[in-house]
């Protein structure tokens, strides 16, 4: 094989929309609706947590970074019923205000399916390791927007915008260090395992996984002040 074969490099727009597919694969089958995202991204200066749900994950290990989702409180209603409803749960036991922390543990429990799905593909696809944090969620008023430092040494920070079958909007930023993937030697990336499998699984587990961490307040609350602790602020 020549050297020009072997010298595949997997940059930062590659990781990104193996992640954008990620998000894509896991909540299709979740809520049994189209998700797509756009064809442009931005390149961005610094990822923020904003209203209304703001939910963020770190991963460490081959490579350090940062996944955040901020959600509109339109789409995330739309996720969370769609998501339930496909789940068999009648239209009246659902919640009506995204600020309940139902709507803040599905979505936590769908972003950790999105990333869990993710760091498999990087074991993969990349053959190196990365482990991520339990979701972290913050439903967020109008007037709050947080700076969330990853200790990133030289960081690349992405963000797409993603569209609910309702046209809902919401938007995942991406910050990882700067890092390429050379492919040095050839090899055959293990099968993807199949999305509604993995659903499968995950509901199975559901009973003996911890829920994802409860919604905090952006008003005051030790929660709030635990969790603005451990982001440094």
């Amino acid at each position: 094989m020549s050297h020009t074969e072997t010298s595949v490099i997997y940059g930062t727009e590659d990781l990104l929309i193996s992640l954008c597919n990620s998000v894509t694969r896991v909540l299709n089958v979740a809520t049994h609706s189209q998700i797509h995202y756009s064809g442009m991204v931005q390149r961005i200066s610094k990822t923020c947590l904003k209203p209304d749900i703001g939910c963020f994950v770190l991963f460490d290990g081959g490579f350090s970074g940062l996944v955040i989702i901020n959600f509109s409180a339109q789409a995330a209603m739309e996720l969370y019923s769609s998501y339930l409803l496909n789940m068999g749960m009648s239209k009246d036991d659902l919640v009506s205000s995204y600020t309940s922390d139902e709507v803040s543990n599905v979505m936590g429990e769908l972003m950790n399916q999105v990333v869990g799905d993710f760091t498999g593909k990087v074991r993969r696809e990349l053959q190196t390791h990365i482990t991520q944090n339990q979701p972290k969620m913050l439903v967020l008023n109008k007037q709050v927007m947080l700076s969330v430092d990853a200790n990133l040494d030289k960081p690349e920070a992405r963000r797409v915008t993603f569209y609910t079958a309702s046209n809902n909007i919401f938007y995942l930023e991406l910050a990882i260090d700067r890092t390429e993937f050379i492919k040095m030697v050839d090899f055959e990336a293990q099968d993807t395992p199949d999305p509604d499998a993995l659903m499968s699984q995950n509901e199975r587990g559901a009973q003996s996984t911890p829920a994802p961490a409860p919604a905090a307040d952006s008003g005051g609350g030790s929660d709030t002040d635990e969790l603005l602790k451990s982001l440094g602020m």
